[in-house]
């Protein structure tokens, strides 16, 4: 039986590597920390974004064989999910928040336009190496990712900060946090946005938080199960696209990654804002670190596909 081969586009990453997907998980939570930024654009620039998306579109599928009360075809695709592969994801995921959200969060505060510099040139460096992945680039995809780009660069423009101001309290119901979390979980998978920034343009940020804090277990399980729901659907529509228009997908992601920048853009207040500047007071730092951040994402992904090749060769 020959060996099963990675998707054209999807460097191979083997099938049980709990250490290097524990360091994914690491860099995709890292990511997910910071407002505009999107574990989904780690995940595409490491070369495990389509495997990530049908690993979740399997494990979904198995909810809607126990719903039909199908125990062996339920078994069959839970057994069909690399287990291994997902749980070392997801620990290196937890570590990252739990390690870097108070550093990260503090250098946010107290650096926000070094810190966008920073970012704008991993994501710009995320587009570069994008765009290598597309099976056979052509000026029709470029200008899709160009409408997406603008498309959601004007979104972003709807509310004027990444955060929501005000007090934390309940007061939507119980089907308004089923519909966010459907919702704002998408942005999970999707590269360019955080689920963070889709509460606050849907007006459910505070109101997350305040069922947090007033601990209503209720809604935050209906918040939840809208979650899982979401991300079942979503990631089955999101496998059938790749699978049957792969280029023209990819060329959205990363036009979904370029409309992004307007949150990454350092003037005038950082990450804070989704309103643009001119360059204004420390200028240098935050361009040497963008020059930084896109030097280090299309390094790695120069030697990350220069390895598989050396491999080769040496066998």
């Amino acid at each position: 039986m020959r060996a099963e081969r990675p998707a054209i586009g999807e460097r191979p990453v083997g099938r049980s590597q709990p250490v290097p997907q524990l360091v994914r998980g690491f860099l995709m939570g890292s990511a997910d920390i910071v407002p505009g930024v999107s574990g989904g654009t780690v995940a595409l620039v490491l070369g495990i974004y389509e495997r990530l998306v049908h690993t979740i579109s399997t494990a979904s599928s198995s909810l809607g064989s126990l719903a039909r009360g199908d125990l062996r075809e339920t078994g069959r695709r839970l057994a069909a999910v690399p287990w291994v592969w997902v749980l070392a994801l997801l620990a290196g995921i937890g570590a990252a928040v739990l390690l870097l959200s108070g550093p990260l969060e503090q250098l946010l505060a107290e650096q926000p336009q070094a810190m966008a510099g920073l970012f704008l040139g991993l994501i710009t460096g995320a587009v570069v190496v994008s765009w290598h992945l597309l099976r056979r680039p052509t000026p029709q995809l470029a200008g899709a990712a160009a409408v997406a780009g603008l498309a959601f660069f004007l979104f972003l423009g709807l509310q004027d900060t990444t955060h929501a101001a005000g007090t934390e309290a309940v007061t939507r119901p119980w089907w308004a946090f089923f519909l966010a979390g459907a919702v704002a979980i998408c942005a999970m998978i999707l590269p360019g946005i955080s689920g963070s920034f889709i509460l606050v343009l849907l007006g459910m940020y505070t109101e997350v938080l305040g069922a947090v804090n007033e601990r209503q277990l209720g809604l935050l399980l209906v918040f939840l199960v809208g979650c899982g729901l979401g991300l079942a659907a979503f990631s089955s529509v999101l496998t059938w696209l790749l699978d049957h228009h792969h280029d023209l997908v990819l060329a959205v992601l990363i036009g979904l990654m370029l409309g992004s920048l307007r949150i990454l853009w350092p003037w005038p207040h950082g990450l804070e804002s989704t309103t643009l500047g001119a360059p204004s007071g420390p200028v240098l730092v935050p361009v040497l670190l963008a020059v930084a951040g896109f030097a280090v994402v299309v390094g790695v992904d120069r030697l990350g596909r220069r390895a598989p090749s050396a491999a080769g060769a040496a066998r």
